[in-house]
């Protein structure tokens, strides 16, 4: 009973009649709506991402204060990406079928409550565990947006909207790197989580207010197919059975899912050790690091909000050639960043440029929309959740390892800890030209004929 009432009040909405006294009226109010869901999505998953990065800000206080130790760290951070990648790919298929603005609201809701805990936490086993029910419910946002897009945007609308869509990664990267960072440089890492936790609710407000289900729901004719939007019937759930069926038996969305899993080694292995890295290896504060981390999510803005116009207008809808020379650029960013010796500023600085322009355009493409492009449309969310699946693995495994490769590579001499990052040079570099190669594989790969 409990559970069809919980099925219920996340099912799709109902449509709705409503009569519009001019077809201008009309208009006016679906562009209002689609505004509002595509503005709430992009500000509502960067807030998303606060509540997910908090722990990268805090890292190093954490260590220093013998709380837990590196290793200890990255497995309490894989623990979010492996929780997050199975949940991404269920929620994935959940999303197609469900009342996105209630969906997406009560993921974050939950992650900004579990931040709020973690700032009362020392205990590593418990850390483990709330971390890992936060990066269950994150799953639940990309799949909302990649879902509202697809229900709210036509097919010449959606590159664009998509691309311009995922700047909310680096938007709620910047805000983190920023903001957090500051927070925990004036109060402590505890405050950083608190900090994170009340950011969360209010965009979780947010969404609840402004993020649309479908255009049916407000009375207002499918922007696509009828079928994908309206109350399933068993046809119609025959319909996304069979889709989201043809997406699991695509190796070219499987062989995008594994790129994209070598591309989030090295995303998250800046995003997550970047700061690590820069204290430990180079001397920067934990504020001057985090500022050098942060321009590469602000140049991601300008790569992600561009990749789906210049790919629509320039190489007319073609995703390939764009995702290769910013793969490119990616492993040279990291040579740059890992592999010049000594502190210099603007060097590490250009890279963080470099790093943010090529990883802003890469998640657009190989993070969804290549897979979107070629998936069944009405599984564009099944399509999505088997690239993030992997992407998250990848993720998982990368802080596991980087964890283990930082701390064993550590010595201590005359009371100081000293880090050797070479293996972990050839771990990151290595994993963003696995990257290219595996984006290469499907250069011609074409969506099935419905």
């Amino acid at each position: 009973m409990i559970i069809k009432k919980i099925a219920d009040f996340y099912r799709v909405s109902k449509p709705k009649s409503y009569k519009f006294s001019s077809s201008e009226e009309q208009k006016k109010k679906l562009n209002y709506y689609k505004w509002a869901t595509f503005l709430s999505a992009t500000l509502g998953y960067g807030m998303y991402y606060v509540c997910r990065l908090s722990l990268n800000v805090v890292k190093k206080p954490i260590v220093e204060e013998g709380i837990f130790s590196e290793t200890e760290l990255g497995i309490i951070g894989s623990v979010l990406f492996f929780t997050y990648a199975i949940g991404k790919f269920t929620n994935g298929f959940l999303a197609d079928r469900s009342n996105i603005n209630r969906f997406m609201s009560t993921g974050l809701l939950v992650t900004a409550l579990v931040n709020l805990a973690l700032g009362f936490t020392n205990s590593f086993i418990l850390f483990a565990i709330l971390w890992g029910i936060s990066g269950w419910f994150q799953s639940m946002g990309a799949a909302s947006c990649v879902v509202g897009l697809s229900r709210w945007f036509n097919d010449k609308e959606r590159g664009s909207f998509y691309g311009f869509w995922s700047a909310s990664h680096n938007i709620g990267e910047a805000l983190t790197f920023i903001i957090v960072a500051s927070i925990v440089s004036a109060f402590g890492w505890r405050y950083g989580f608190w900090g994170a936790g009340i950011v969360g609710i209010v965009g979780a407000l947010m969404i609840w207010k402004f993020f649309q289900d479908t255009p049916e729901s407000k009375g207002l004719p499918p922007v696509i197919k009828p079928k994908e939007n309206k109350a399933l019937s068993s046809e119609e759930t025959a319909d996304y059975n069979k889709a989201q069926k043809q997406v699991l038996l695509m190796p070219a969305i499987w062989i995008l899912a594994l790129s994209s899993a070598f591309m989030y080694i090295s995303r998250y292995a800046v995003n997550s050790w970047g700061v690590f890295y820069l204290e430990a290896q180079k001397g920067y504060s934990t504020l001057d690091a985090s500022f050098i981390i942060s321009i590469n999510s602000v140049c991601g803005i300008v790569g992600t909000v561009l990749s789906g116009f210049v790919s629509d207008k320039l190489f007319n809808g073609k995703r390939n050639m764009p995702a290769l020379l910013f793969g490119l650029l990616n492993v040279c960013a990291l040579c740059l960043f890992l592999l010049v010796p000594g502190t210099n500023y603007w060097l590490d600085v250009a890279a963080m440029i470099m790093f943010g322009l090529s990883i802003g355009v890469l998640l657009c493409f190989l993070g969804g929309l290549m897979a979107v492009d070629i998936a069944p449309r009405n599984a564009s969310g099944a399509a999505l959740g088997v690239v993030g699946i992997a992407s998250y693995v990848g993720a998982g495994v990368q802080d596991v390892m980087s964890g283990i490769l930082i701390e064993g590579n550590k010595t201590v001499i005359n009371g100081t800890e000293v880090y050797d990052f070479t293996s972990i040079n050839y771990f990151w570099i290595g994993a963003a030209i696995l990257s290219v190669i595996c984006a290469l594989m499907v250069w011609n790969a074409k969506a099935p004929k419905e």
